[in-house]
């Protein structure tokens, strides 16, 4: 693969050289441009397009976010880094298909990964031409992105968790807590926000404090007219105002009787 071509954006001088720094260290970067705001960042693409953008998001004027919504309707958007002393910020990055979301002070090795993710991603949209030696390559189509994931800030790391594991979500407060096997990370995003966009994935909202993956429920069950939901080994309250479209929706969700199902 060619050598990448990156563009650092961050209104604050010297994390913008040390993060140029640190790019222009990594034998994968070719070539490094800077910006000192999201305007002056649009400006350089006009002239040079770039194959990843790596971004801080409070700035003045146009920040990180808004600035990522503008590359997103580029014919051919860069990969998104961001790179940012806040973590509240995460979901709505990742909403915006960023490829990385690092925190401030950025190591080298974990730049390095952000580095190498960002290459992934472009080797696996490029597609070979087929044809013959100087004949036009074919144009690049964005792999498929697979589930969703959320990038979950644990100690200074950020993992992601993909939708298709969490069995239920809990609110708490303005957070939310994604419940899957081996560990349960808070992440800020309202819970109706989340139903909302997860429910075309099977995500069904069961309670004001609950929403559930439908793929997990093991059991629905009725005492003495309360409901609660068996999911990955937990039982969850139903509110009466839920319980109606569970069932319905469960009743659907269930597989067709085979030919020896008596």
């Amino acid at each position: 693969m060619r050598p990448l071509r990156i563009l650092a954006v961050d209104d604050e001088p010297p994390a913008l050289d040390d993060l140029s720094y640190l790019l222009r260290g990594d034998h994968r970067v070719g070539r490094v441009l800077a910006a000192d705001s999201s305007a002056a960042a649009l400006r350089l693409l006009e002239a040079e397009p770039v194959d990843a953008v790596f971004c801080d998001i409070r700035m003045p004027g146009l920040d990180g976010l808004d600035l990522v919504r503008v590359l997103g309707r580029f014919a051919r958007p860069p990969a998104v880094v961001f790179v940012t002393a806040y973590e509240d910020f995460a979901v709505d990055a990742f909403a915006l298909k960023a490829c990385d979301y690092l925190l401030k002070p950025v190591g080298g090795e974990r730049l390095a990964e952000a580095v190498r993710r960002v290459a992934a991603l472009l080797d696996a949209s490029a597609e070979p031409s087929g044809g013959a030696r100087g004949e036009r390559p074919a144009e690049r189509r964005a792999p498929d992105p697979g589930p969703e994931r959320i990038p979950v800030d644990l100690g200074g790391v950020t993992r992601f968790v993909s939708r298709d594991d969490v069995a239920y979500v809990e609110a708490q407060g303005d957070y939310v807590r994604l419940h899957t096997a081996g560990r349960a990370p808070l992440v800020r995003v309202p819970l109706a926000v989340l139903a909302e966009r997860w429910e075309p994935h099977g995500f069904l909202r069961i309670h004001r404090s609950f929403l559930v993956s439908l793929r997990h429920v093991e059991e629905l069950r009725s005492d003495a007219g309360h409901w609660t939901v068996r999911v990955a080994g937990t039982e969850l309250p139903v509110s009466r105002r839920h319980t109606r479209q569970l069932r319905d929706v469960l009743v659907r969700w269930a597989p067709a009787p085979g030919p020896d199902t008596p």
